[in-house]
């Protein structure tokens, strides 16, 4: 009996998973994000160039008629109201602008073409903040780079305009040995960061209050905390602990800071500065460098935050040290803002209408009976 012959089958082509059909899919797709975020920044600078540049040839033909041809105030009421007429989209032609812009070219029409740049790079809502808060062209540059390196909001900015940031970072006499224990990359890096003094004005303390009381209530207020102690700051914890030798110790705060790549150890007084707080501090860093840095972090920094220092002795304290060390004093809310100070009664004014109340409560108590 023949056999039939077996008909073979066409063999069916396996399916590749999806993950083989697409292999770089990821990278692919992260990559274009990158390149499209990238197109969406430089399209907004640009928008943004436009847009100053425009306000700047605003704000100059304003002056230079004005000037030349003897054009007061009032014209800006009718150049508005014909550029509102004629653009009805476009949003910034108001009376008030339009005095903006000339006040601006004012304020930079002598200054160098580099601040000339600088003001093209941040938004005009900066800009009004800087050259109307600010009078001092130094300043106003000082300001401007910041804004520009660390990307500052409005919101950010104004806080560091009001707490006199420039002059507490770029001007303040700081005590430190940076530059004798650091690198110079490194040294003046570091120094830049550093304030004199911090100003806690989120926080209000009781004159009875405790080290570890400052320390929960920055905890607590971390944001505003990280807010003052500037940019790259991360926070890595608070009574950081340390094993040594069989001892257990505790650092008060702890942070890391992504530009400097090092630990930054912060060690709160309640106190003026000492002589043996460097000491300790010192042997914070030595633990922490040997225990924790990661190979490729540069040395930790210690900053001794207390509420006063004789600068003479922090200055010979830190000197002979090879611990990167400064000493900053911080200021909290412990008493009220003067405006409210004055708005509030004082002390007999509030005994006199204390006595005056509990007068008249007397008297109606006696009515009462008298019913």
């Amino acid at each position: 009996m023949p056999t039939k012959k077996k008909q073979q089958k066409a063999e069916k082509p396996v399916r590749r998973p999806a993950s083989d059909l697409f292999a770089g899919y990821e990278e692919f797709l992260s990559d274009l994000k990158t390149r499209i975020r990238s197109s969406q920044i430089k399209a907004a600078l640009s928008v943004n160039r436009e847009m100053i540049e425009l306000y700047w040839e605003i704000g100059k033909g304003i002056v230079e008629r004005q000037e030349k041809a003897g054009w007061g105030n009032a014209v800006l009421d009718r150049l508005s109201k014909d550029l509102i007429h004629t653009f009805p989209e476009i949003k910034g032609f108001s009376r008030a602008n339009l005095y903006r812009m000339r006040a601006f070219y004012l304020a930079y029409r002598n200054q160098s073409e580099f601040v000339a740049q600088l003001v093209r790079q941040i938004p005009w809502g900066h800009n009004l903040i800087v050259f109307e808060k600010l009078k001092d062209p130094a300043e106003r540059e000082w300001y401007m780079q910041n804004t520009i390196e660390y990307g500052w909001s409005r919101a950010v900015l104004v806080h560091q305009i009001e707490t006199k940031l420039y002059q507490r970072q770029a001007k303040a006499e700081k005590t430190t040995n940076f530059e004798l224990t650091l690198p110079p990359p490194q040294s003046d890096l570091v120094q830049q960061t550093l304030k004199d003094p911090y100003i806690f004005d989120f926080l209000t303390l009781g004159k009875e209050a405790h080290e570890r009381d400052l320390e929960r209530a920055l905890v607590d207020k971390i944001r505003d905390f990280l807010l003052e102690l500037g940019a790259g700051f991360a926070f890595m914890g608070s009574q950081y602990h340390l094993e040594v030798g069989g001892q257990d110790f505790y650092i008060d705060l702890l942070f890391y800071h992504h530009r400097l790549r090092c630990m930054v150890v912060i060690d709160l007084k309640m106190r003026d500065f000492e002589p043996s707080d460097a000491g300790q501090m010192s042997f914070y860093l030595s633990a922490l460098d040997d225990l924790v840095r990661h190979p490729e972090d540069r040395p930790s920094v210690g900053i001794i935050l207390c509420k006063g220092k004789n600068q003479t002795v922090a200055e010979y304290t830190l000197r002979d040290l090879n611990k990167p060390i400064g000493v900053a004093r911080y200021h909290t809310t412990d008493e009220l803002p003067p405006d409210l100070a004055r708005a509030l009664p004082s002390p007999d004014e509030l005994e006199r209408v204390l006595n005056e109340t509990e007068e008249t409560l007397l008297d109606q108590e006696i009515d009462e009976s008298h019913k």
